[in-house]
């Protein structure tokens, strides 16, 4: 049987790892990608399956569009939209250049690949593709965390859109967007935060990514208790609702350092 495709930006570490190994244990070929070459290359020796690496700045829209270049005869079944990263503080006193790359690959390389391997699988005539968004996507803002909050606005926007196009259109390929909450993963560091809230681990929010994949959800929240406030907050007016959010961002403990 010919073993099937899934790809994978942001491979590297946390989520992206944890996805790699859950579809190298399901016999996948992989193809995988992000900034850490000699990571990579560890990944993939680990794995066990055939895999191809590439190392890409997502940031650069060149290097986007070169990625999916190079997997312009590559037949991909599933596509994990994972690359992004945050930043907190302040909105006056975070730094514009941080913030600009945040949208670069939060939103931009996020949409340059979404739209590029949904033409492809259209194409093919299937294939699955999970945008890695974020439960901060589905509230209305994030006082001291504004940007990385409203870059996840955008991938959830832009997921549920083009799902609901795609329904209508009644094409064979699936489209969702991952909402965790906290995950106990180098996205603190890179965002120089550590969450007052307890995360998850990577692996069961992959293990609960792959349930919500397999009921076709098209938002899929893998913490319950996110899960819980996500559908609490529709109850609560923005003007009560922000106030409390900024109370929990400012609860977050600020560490120097710069996203990786």
């Amino acid at each position: 049987m010919k073993r099937k495709t899934a790809v994978i930006t942001g491979a590297t570490s946390s989520i992206g790892r944890e996805f790699a190994l859950a579809f190298a244990a399901k016999g996948y070929r992989l193809v995988l990608t992000g900034r850490r070459e000699n990571r990579l290359k560890e990944l993939a020796d680990s794995l066990g399956v055939p895999c191809r690496i590439w190392r890409a700045d997502l940031s650069v829209e060149e290097e986007c569009r070169g990625f999916l270049e190079k997997l312009e005869n590559t037949r991909v079944d599933v596509f994990i939209n994972n690359a992004g990263f945050g930043v907190c503080g302040s909105f006056a006193d975070t730094e514009l250049s941080k913030e600009i790359s945040l949208i670069d690959v939060n939103v931009k390389a996020m949409h340059i690949l979404f739209k590029g391997m949904l033409q492809k699988m259209e194409k093919q005539g299937h294939g699955a593709i999970l945008n890695v968004g974020s439960a901060a996507g589905l509230l209305p803002a994030g006082p001291h965390m504004a940007a990385y909050y409203a870059s996840k606005a955008y991938v959830v926007s832009l997921t549920r859109a083009a799902a609901r196009e795609l329904k209508e259109a009644k094409s064979p390929v699936y489209v969702a967007v991952l909402c965790p909450g906290p995950v106990d993963t180098e996205f603190n560091a890179r965002a120089n935060v550590t969450f007052a809230m307890k995360g998850i681990s990577p692996k069961y929010c992959v293990r609960e990514a792959f349930r919500g994949m397999k009921k076709r959800q098209t938002v899929i929240i893998p913490s319950p208790v996110v899960r819980m406030g996500t559908l609490g907050q529709r109850f609560l007016p923005s003007a009560v609702l922000l106030p409390l959010i900024s109370v929990q961002q400012k609860r977050k403990v600020v560490r120097a350092g710069h996203p990786g």
